[in-house]
């Protein structure tokens, strides 16, 4: 049974996960509006692979958009949705966000006349059914669910209060997340006092898997750990105000702040050794040597 088409629909702004999202749409036949304005020639490879129209600007795509999906890093999703105040349409914030940021975006959004549902993303940009999830909730949220309904998004609704699916996607990268960088951290203090090999040793006995765990969360946090510094943050907000601890993951905040940014695929032991020589403010280890 073919969906009715909600068209057109706003995306801001379509970094590697947003476009893929938005390209779940266009391969439905949907017309997908993007703002190149301020977006890098990267951003616009990547919005141009997956289909989307250009319009210029965050208040054109407002004016044209029935649904505005925000997919951003956590630190920008006020910024963005300050862009189109004064939006009446259906406006879905994807972001990893607190519950308690959530709720500030409903606001600006349902201030204005429109309409707002909370959405969480989980698992990798979506390119095949099965492996990334759409958290979503608040009253209109079967309406979000329909429009992904049968792409390689999956959407699930989530019971509870209008931030639940942010709520869900806090407490799932709190762990997924959090503990790759204890991890991380945990070598690092492991090479700080010259037992690396002593530990390395003993997580081939007992814990085999780690090595490689860390040399994966190493090779993360050198591409992806910038963007995960304000989800980080975030999740430390919504363990506080559930009166929880946030001090585990304000710790993680930073372990993925130090960390550098390296461009392309860096090898896992170039990975590694950079992010545990940042961690300690130390120069990396030369692997030739």
């Amino acid at each position: 049974m073919s969906m009715p088409i909600l068209s057109p629909i706003g995306l801001l702004h379509p970094g590697e996960m947003g476009a893929a999202v938005g390209r779940c749409l266009t391969e439905r036949g949907h017309t997908v509006l993007w703002a190149s304005e301020g977006r890098s020639e990267e951003t616009a490879a990547r919005a141009k692979a997956a289909g989307l129209t250009d319009v210029g600007t965050a208040r054109k795509v407002a004016a044209g958009a029935s649904v505005i999906l925000s997919i951003c890093p956590p630190h920008a999703a006020l910024d963005v949705a300050w862009a189109v105040h004064g939006y009446t349409g259906l406006y879905v914030d994807g972001n990893a966000i607190s519950p308690g940021t959530a709720r500030e975006v409903a606001a600006l959004i349902t201030g204005n006349g429109g309409r707002y549902v909370d959405g969480g993303i989980i698992g990798m940009p979506p390119a095949r059914p099965g492996g990334t999830r759409l958290y979503l909730s608040g009253q209109d949220a079967a309406q979000v669910q329909q429009l992904f309904a049968g792409t390689a998004l999956e959407p699930r609704i989530v019971a509870g209060p209008l931030t639940a699916a942010s709520a869900v996607k806090m407490a799932y990268a709190a762990w997924t997340k959090g503990t790759a960088a204890l991890l991380l951290t945990a070598r690092a203090l492991a090479q700080a006092e010259g037992v690396e090999d002593a530990l390395l040793a003993e997580w081939a006995q007992s814990q085999p898997h780690l090595a490689a765990q860390s040399a994966r969360s190493a090779g993360s946090a050198v591409t992806k750990g910038w963007r995960w510094v304000g989800e980080m943050e975030e999740i430390a907000q919504s363990m506080s105000a559930a009166g929880l601890p946030d001090g585990f993951h304000l710790a993680a905040a930073e372990v993925f702040r130090r960390s550098p940014r390296l461009g392309g695929l860096p090898d896992s032991q170039t990975a590694t050794d950079t992010v545990l020589a940042a961690l300690a403010g130390t120069e990396p280890t030369d692997p030739r040597a």
